[in-house]
């Protein structure tokens, strides 16, 4: 890891969208990368100015348009609502820029076929921060092990509720929290699982419930939503093949490697030497260290600097692509509409 003085060759970028979210955790995360911040985008001008002043940036815009433009990018990253990402990141792909934006993409996966049109020979990720943070990343890895994989099912816990009445959300083209926030668990979960194949949803009359995931590959699990309502609500998520791996608060992933077993001989669950029992890896949160801040525990600085690594080595991007993001949005769609029933994904 290098921080962004250090690089010797940086991405010209412009940023669209300096509110509450990208001050707190995308401005910050931009110390971490090879980066140049040249200009800012927002429709309220005076707040850019205020936040380019304190990063040092010299050109500010109310429109994206003016800003491509006015200046010489390379990049963009879009810090928006969804409403607003499937034109802009269209507006900046027509523009010749690559495109880095926040979650969710888009309100319809159609939007994101659209974008996926204008791409062509762009990067394009967006910032689905639970497919690249360090615990995901660390079962995927597992699970690529012959001696703990393949997956053969997963289970997660989130505290979440969905709409009734999917048809009108859709056709309304709303936002609700099942999109803003549901696809942070739907993409952690395709990350490790892969494509969905079928989504059967029940739902509660509180609007919680378990969403059943068929996926291609002959896997079946369930994204439980837990009540949002909770104050002692939080996440937990279960992957296992030929072990047990679980990811409790997205900090701390277990796996359970077992200890010899014989049934009505063994006496001792701890038995002699290191090669059994459980692996826990965890935040030592005494230290002011990187992998300590949540800049790096949540994924940000993964995702960005995943995009970053994707413009300048010219390879197109794979984890949090359009195409990865268009599953997601298949599945939050489906799950809208199932009511119950099942519903297959094209």
């Amino acid at each position: 890891m290098s921080y962004q003085r250090e690089f010797e060759k940086r991405l010209n970028i412009g940023m669209v969208g300096i509110g509450s979210h990208a001050y707190r955790n995308i401005l910050p995360t931009t110390h971490y990368l090879p980066v140049r911040l040249q200009a800012f985008c927002d429709i309220n001008l005076d707040l850019a100015k205020k936040t380019a002043e304190e990063y040092g940036v010299k050109a500010c815009y109310s429109t994206a348009a003016e800003m491509y433009q006015n200046e010489e990018l390379d990049a963009v990253f879009l810090c928006v609502s969804p409403e607003m990402h499937p034109e802009l990141t269209c507006e900046a792909l027509d523009a010749g820029l690559h495109v880095w934006m926040e979650k969710p993409p888009a309100v319809l996966a159609s939007q994101i076929e659209t974008m996926i049109e204008h791409r062509k020979n762009r990067v394009v990720v967006v910032g689905f921060k639970k497919a690249f943070m360090p615990a995901t990343q660390k079962v995927i890895e597992i699970l690529a092990d012959e001696e703990y994989g393949p997956l053969m099912g997963l289970s997660a816990e989130y505290p979440m509720t969905i709409p009734e009445d999917g048809e009108t959300v859709l056709r309304e083209r709303q936002a609700p929290n099942w999109l803003k926030n549901g696809c942070h668990p739907l993409s952690q979960i395709l990350a490790v699982g892969g494509e969905v194949a079928a989504v059967t949803m029940h739902r509660s009359p509180e609007g919680v419930g378990v969403c059943v995931l068929e996926f291609q590959n002959g896997v079946v699990g369930t994204l439980n939503l837990v009540s949002a309502h909770s104050t002692r609500a939080t996440e937990r998520y279960a992957f296992w093949g030929k072990s047990h791996i679980t990811v409790d608060g997205n900090l701390r992933v277990t796996v359970q490697r077992g200890f010899p077993f014989e049934y009505s001989r063994t006496t001792s669950y701890v038995p002699t030497g290191m090669d059994s029992g459980a692996v826990v890896w965890e935040p030592t949160d005494t230290r002011a260290t990187l992998e300590n801040k949540a800049l790096f525990i949540q994924g940000f600085y993964n995702e960005m600097g995943y995009f970053c690594d994707c413009v300048l080595s010219g390879q197109p991007a794979k984890t949090g692509s359009l195409e990865f993001a268009l599953s997601v949005l298949k599945v939050y769609e489906a799950a809208l509409l199932s009511g119950g029933k099942r519903i297959e994904i094209a």
